[in-house]
């Protein structure tokens, strides 16, 4: 963090002193709702044809459109992220539908998603919590004490090709199509539902473009805006100075500011992540429309606070492996050695030499 950012272990700021000040952006706007959703499904709908019809000349030809397809996917799952928060329109029924119809066209089946979401949200930076809607992220000493299989499985988990590229693909692909056994009956159907529709429009498209031609283009559309997405929400949560902590030394406003990272994209990434990279407003209160979280940003002095990163300081983020609880940083495989050799009194976790 900065020198004007809060630093670890001061007090978190009064609720009261931000809760009235970003209230005006937590109304939808339904006329910019209706605007969002002609410039990113319009678009959309129109590369499918483009990436249909320049198959008949080279895939090299489709691929950059499906790249620019790639982007307004990620656009349709910001609206599906909002509609799940209950931001995107004013009516929780226009939300739920929105929801729905998003959900299909992302493979995200909206109710079960927004579940499972909500756990992030109350377990987001919580050690004690982990396993529901994150990163796979151990501690330095969770990993120190575990298996050589458990090591071997985790180096994988956190292996960027693995984590970006093949992850993705799984997840929507065939995790999203699976309740969880903790989902409720409601969440269930909805997987059911949506498994049903997703079906159903890839036998319309079949149909209309040919199956080979279908599924090149989906998968690879859809290989792309998850590798994207995948990124965005690690980057979120796993960079220079995020905030993690014990449960009982939990704190919702300070893991929202500092355990949510400000991601300063250029204009026309941020316009196509839907001002995801406001992040550290959205978990601190998750009700803002995307399209007001720019603006609400800049009205409250205490946003401004938080250090942003850059598209390039990111990438630093893919060498962060572990969580060091004595050091309260993300450190690399590279550190274990110099972390075992330097022992610290009064630690919580179990002893540092492996397995």
């Amino acid at each position: 963090m900065n020198d004007a950012s809060m630093t670890r272990g001061e007090q978190a700021p009064d609720p009261t002193a931000w809760k009235e000040l970003v209230a005006p952006y937590q109304r939808p706007v339904v006329r910019r709702s209706v605007w969002q959703l002609i410039n990113t499904l319009v678009p959309y709908a129109v590369l499918w044809y483009l990436m249909y019809r320049s198959l008949a000349g080279s895939y090299w030809l489709t691929l950059p459109l499906a790249i620019l397809a790639a982007g307004f996917l990620v656009r349709v799952f910001i609206i599906f992220h909002d509609c799940g928060h209950g931001s995107f329109f004013k009516s929780r029924k226009a939300n739920d539908i929105m929801g729905f119809i998003a959900g299909v066209l992302t493979f995200t089946p909206y109710r079960h998603w927004r579940w499972e979401h909500a756990l992030h949200h109350a377990t987001a930076g919580d050690l004690d919590h982990r396993g529901t809607g994150d990163v796979w992220t151990l501690t330095v000493r969770e990993y120190l004490a575990s298996s050589r299989w458990k090591r071997l499985a985790y180096r994988l988990a956190r292996n960027p090709v693995v984590l970006f590229v093949l992850a993705p693909l799984f997840l929507f692909l065939v995790k999203q199509r699976f309740p969880s056994s903790q989902a409720g009956r409601r969440e269930r159907r909805s997987v059911h539902l949506t498994n049903l529709a997703i079906a159903g429009l890839a036998v319309a498209l079949s149909l209309v473009f040919g199956l080979k031609v279908y599924l090149l283009i989906q998968l690879t559309v859809m290989g792309v805006a998850g590798s994207a997405g995948i990124w965005l929400f690690y980057v979120q949560h796993q960079f220079d100075g995020v905030y993690w902590a014990r449960h009982d030394e939990w704190d919702y406003t300070t893991v929202a500011l500092q355990g949510s990272s400000f991601y300063r994209l250029p204009k026309i990434l941020q316009w196509f992540t839907g001002n995801i990279g406001f992040h550290h407003i959205h978990h601190l209160r998750p009700g803002i429309p995307n399209y007001n979280l720019e603006r609400c940003h800049r009205a409250v002095p205490l946003f401004q606070t938080v250090k942003p990163i850059t598209l390039l300081s990111s990438l630093k983020s893919l060498t962060y492996r572990l969580w060091d609880e004595q050091r309260q940083r993300l450190v690399g495989y590279g550190q274990l050695r110099a972390i075992r050799r330097q022992p610290r009194p009064g630690d919580r976790s179990p002893a540092l030499e492996p397995r």
